[in-house]
C-alpha cells in the first residue's frame, strides 16, 4: 500500500542492482485493476508468475503470466486447474513440476496439487482437506501449511503444520 497504487494494495516491480531493488514501478492496470491479482508465486527461474485473480464472473481463479521483452505477458487462466470453486493461493515447486494451491472443499479451504506434463497442468488432487491453507514446499518436497480454526465465520487461530514427503 503506497502512493501510486491503482487500488488499496498493488503489486510493484523493481530492478535488482548490486543487491538493491531500484526503479520501482507499479506492475500496471492489467494485473492490479483488471485481474485484481492476489497471492502470487514466482517460478524459480523468474520467468513465470502464478497468481490468483478475479475471473469474469467475479470468482477467484488461478492464472499464469510470462516475463517477455521486459514486461509480463497477458495472464492466462489455468483452465485444467480452475473449477467453479475458489482456486487460489498458488505455490510452484522449485523444479516447476508441481502446482500447489487452495480450493474450497466442502465449504472450507483445502490444499490441492496439480502436476506438470508435456500437455500442461493435470487435474488437481486433494491433498489436505478441511481448513488448510497457504501451501509451501521446501527443497526436499516437504509440505508446510497453515491450519485455520474457524468459528462463526471468523479465524480464531492459525497454526503451522508440516508433512514429510515420502
Amino acid at each position: 500500500a503506497r502512493v501510486g497504487n491503482l487500488r488499496g494494495s498493488d503489486f510493484w516491480i523493481a530492478e535488482l542492482h548490486q543487491d538493491t531493488p531500484v526503479q520501482w514501478r507499479n506492475a500496471g492496470a492489467r494485473l492490479n485493476q483488471e485481474l485484481q491479482i492476489g497471492e502470487m508465486h514466482l517460478s524459480a527461474d523468474g520467468q513465470v508468475v502464478y497468481f490468483h485473480g478475479l475471473n469474469p464472473s467475479g470468482d477467484v481463479d488461478l492464472y499464469a503470466a510470462r516475463w517477455q521483452d521486459g514486461e509480463w505477458s497477458a495472464a492466462e487462466p489455468l483452465a485444467a486447474v480452475n473449477t467453479g470453486e475458489t482456486d487460489g493461493w498458488p505455490f510452484v515447486s522449485e523444479d516447476g513440476q508441481e502446482l500447489w494451491f487452495l480450493r474450497t472443499y466442502q465449504g472450507s479451504p483445502a490444499i490441492y496439487r496439480s502436476r506438470w506434463s508435456e500437455t500442461g497442468w493435470s487435474e488437481a488432487d486433494l491433498i489436505v482437506s478441511s481448513f488448510a491453507g497457504e501451501p509451501t514446499l521446501d527443497t526436499e518436497g516437504n509440505l508446510y501449511f497453515v491450519h485455520h480454526f474457524i468459528a462463526d465465520g471468523m479465524i480464531l487461530e492459525a497454526d503451522i503444520y508440516w508433512a514429510r514427503r515420502r
